[in-house]
């Protein structure tokens, strides 16, 4: 606890504090990071094997992506509407948070629990306010990379 919180405290409350951090559990760093180690790379796993299998149906090396992408997303929009992505999630902790398929579940996620406000002002305006500030993030980022490429082949041209 910081030391300017520390001094807001009772002495009886600086005591419990005490006791409360004696007795609290040690985490399990080392298993966690297992966990999360493990669930990203089946994640990521289960990508490769489906690039492959796109590969093998005629896909390019460069075309193949674009599908793997849309089943991940949408084998992880199943599982979180059926509530074994949060459960996976408990279990693996940081593991689930491979980019496509986290993000995928925060959107759906915030979908389902707003749902009974309606589809406009329910699903989809809490479902956007933990997208939008992603999809600005990446055309801004997008934008200016994209200015600087241009300026680098400029000077080779």
């Amino acid at each position: 606890m910081a030391d300017n919180k520390k001094k807001n405290l009772t002495p009886t409350q600086q005591e419990y504090q005490k006791l409360a951090k004696e007795k609290e559990p040690p985490r399990p760093v080392f298993a966690n990071c297992l966990r999360a180690f493990l669930v990203g790379g089946v994640v990521c796993l289960i990508g490769e094997c489906l690039m492959e299998l796109f590969k093998k149906v005629g896909f390019t090396e460069k075309t193949a992506g674009d599908p793997t992408v849309a089943c991940l997303i949408l084998l992880s929009v199943i599982l979180t509407s059926l509530g074994v992505y949060d459960k996976i999630a408990q279990w693996a902790g940081a593991g689930t948070g491979v980019p496509v398929t986290g993000f995928a579940n925060s959107l759906c996620s915030a979908a389902l629990e707003h749902r009974s406000e309606g589809l406009v002002l329910g699903v989809g305006g809490n479902m956007f306010k933990l997208a939008g500030s992603v999809i600005i993030y990446g055309t801004v980022a997008a934008f200016f990379i994209g200015i600087l490429h241009g300026i680098a082949n400029a000077g080779g041209h």
